[in-house]
């Protein structure tokens, strides 16, 4: 099986290879631009699977299926995950979100693996896909949650949040009153939940609301530390992996 990876920070695209050498894959090569990937496509023999990063430096991966036909398989590997992720769905072998855990990687591969699919049927539609991107599907967010204290039910408005975060496998809700809330959801089933301008998953461990970040402060490793109102029983690092797309977020 012939693999490559298109992703533009390096670290991540030599852990992601890392990732797969220890499923028994090995990665053929890393790309890491636009330009870099259709001069490689141009001159190279297409793979069977390409993981595939959306936002590359140079522009939108999407570009290099604009100027070459590619018929490869593709798992995306992206950190949209409130965008697009019905395109995702409909047009790929499966997307992986950033950090790319190692358990869903071995899912992926062998989705790919168990389904073999025929290059005449891995036509993608790449303009849907750059569409929902720029304009995501329009919906209503959940903007009210409740949590159980005692014996009753408490309404959280969503505004009022400065962050949700995980701990001892349950999910709480840190508000500006400086109080938490233990919720009955998890955080990877707030993924659809929140409205994405406004909430952002800066690690596996919080999600932050832009509308009470008081202050964000550089970090060891390249990453940064973010300061709400209220809330510091724990210190919210935004994850390196997490770092580009957070400044993205951010403006």
């Amino acid at each position: 099986m012939n693999i490559i990876i298109i992703e533009d920070e390096k670290p991540a695209a030599r852990r992601l290879s890392r990732l797969l050498n220890d499923l028994g894959v090995a990665v053929s090569t890393m790309l890491h631009s636009v330009e870099e990937s259709i001069l490689w496509f141009q001159n190279n023999e297409h793979p069977d699977l390409i993981f595939l990063d959306i936002q590359l430096s140079d522009g939108l991966s999407f570009e290099i299926f604009e100027t070459i036909e590619i018929k490869s398989a593709i798992i995306f590997t992206t950190a949209y995950d409130e965008y697009a992720l019905q395109a995702f769905k409909l047009n790929s072998i499966d997307y992986l979100l950033k950090p790319i855990d190692d358990e869903e990687l071995g899912v992926a591969v062998k989705k790919y693996k168990d389904l073999k699919p025929e290059p005449e049927k891995l036509a993608l539609n790449f303009e849907d896909i750059k569409k929902l991107l720029v304009n995501p599907l329009e919906r209503e967010y959940k903007k009210r949650f409740t949590a159980r204290v005692g014996q009753h039910l408490k309404i959280v408005n969503g505004e009022e949040v400065e962050c949700f975060y995980s701990e001892n496998k349950g999910t709480y809700a840190a508000t500006s009153d400086g109080r938490n809330y233990l919720l009955d959801i998890t955080l990877e089933n707030l993924e659809n939940e929140l409205e994405p301008k406004t909430f952002f998953r800066v690690s596996r461990k919080f999600y932050v609301n832009i509308n009470h970040i008081k202050d964000i402060v550089s970090y060891t490793n390249s990453r940064l530390q973010i300061k709400v109102n209220r809330y510091n029983e724990q210190e919210i690092i935004v994850s390196r992996e997490k770092v580009k797309d957070f400044k993205l977020w951010l403006e």
